[in-house]
C-alpha cells in the first residue's frame, strides 16, 4: 500500500469513494461543494490518498491541520479494503505529515443509532485509534445522527 498527497489529478478517485458511501453520508458525487472542499484540501495540499498496485484505489483522508484543534474533515476506505488498516494506514500518515502537539484530534462520525454506525465500523474504528465519544453533532444531511470523537495529542 502506497499513501501519498492527492493531487488535481485525484479527484475522480474521491468521488469514486463517495459514491460508494453516499447511503450513509448522503450525496456527495454531484455536489459542487463537496469537488470544492476536496480541491481545497488539494489546494493546501491536506489530502492524502491510498493505492494499491494490485488493487488500485483503497481509500481516501482530507484532513484540517489547523493547530490546536486538528479535524478529520473526510475519511474513507473503499468496499474491499474496510478491515484491512488502510483506514489505519491514512490516520498514521495524517497524523504524522499534519499533527504538532500539544492539541486534539476531532472528527464527525455516525452516532451510536445511525444504520452506518455499525454497517461502517467507523465508531469502534475511531474508539481503537484512541477516541473516545464527546457531544453529538448535527444531524447529517441525510438526516442521520452524527457524534463528535476526540483523541489528545501530545
Amino acid at each position: 500500500m502506497i499513501i501519498r498527497l492527492a493531487q488535481e489529478r485525484d479527484l475522480p478517485s474521491f468521488l469514486a469513494l463517495a459514491a460508494q458511501v453516499e447511503h450513509w453520508f448522503g450525496p456527495m458525487v454531484e455536489e459542487p461543494g463537496f469537488h470544492e472542499a476536496v480541491r481545497a484540501h488539494l489546494r493546501r495540499s491536506t489530502a492524502l490518498i491510498a493505492l494499491s498496485a494490485e488493487s488500485g484505489l483503497l481509500g481516501g483522508l482530507l484532513f484540517d491541520a489547523k493547530a490546536p484543534v486538528f479535524h478529520v474533515d473526510w475519511l474513507v476506505v473503499a468496499e474491499g479494503g474496510r478491515g484491512s488498516g488502510v483506514g489505519r494506514a491514512l490516520m498514521d500518515e495524517a497524523s504524522r505529515r499534519f499533527v504538532r502537539g500539544p492539541g486534539i484530534i476531532e472528527v464527525i462520525t455516525f452516532g451510536a443509532d445511525h444504520p452506518g454506525a455499525v454497517a461502517s465500523g467507523a465508531r469502534v474504528f475511531y474508539e481503537r485509534l484512541g477516541f473516545a465519544p464527546a457531544e453529538a453533532a448535527e444531524p447529517g444531511p441525510e438526516g442521520g445522527s452524527r457524534q463528535l470523537y476526540r483523541r489528545p495529542v501530545t
